[in-house]
């Protein structure tokens, strides 16, 4: 690992999940840094900025699945162009608020995927995880 520094990224565009969550997440004391980015396209720019700086890249993502203009999946599609240096240190989670059986198959079929969990977020589950 870069340096001691975890960081999670948070990606969703509702303003309530994303305090919910960060609430959440900052109880578990799991992360240092929360990077939160209010859709897809936010989260997928700041990767670019920081491609090449370790230590702002977060080490565990986040996912919000239904998200407008672009989903939890089309942001998938986007995050396999970038280097394997990237993502294979930075897994990702998807969060849904509702556990479609299409999306359950569609999230565990994704290589870069290692659970799909429930809103809101579970500080049990996410200990569990990492």
């Amino acid at each position: 690992m870069q340096s001691d520094n975890k960081k999670v990224m948070l990606i969703d565009d509702n303003e309530i999940d994303l305090k919910i969550n960060a609430k959440l997440i900052s109880i578990t004391k799991l992360f240092e840094e929360i990077i939160i980015c209010q859709s897809a396209e936010e989260a997928l720019d700041y990767l670019s900025r920081n491609m090449n700086d370790d230590d702002k890249l977060p080490n565990f993502i986040l996912l919000d699945i239904q998200m407008p203009e672009m989903d939890g999946f089309e942001f998938l599609e986007q995050y396999k162009k970038f280097s394997t240096a990237l993502t294979d240190k930075c897994p990702v989670a998807m969060l849904s608020s509702t556990l479609d059986f299409g999306d359950t198959q569609r999230a565990e079929a994704n290589p870069y995927v290692i659970k799909l969990l429930k809103k809101p977020l579970s500080p049990k589950e996410l200990a569990e995880l990492i």
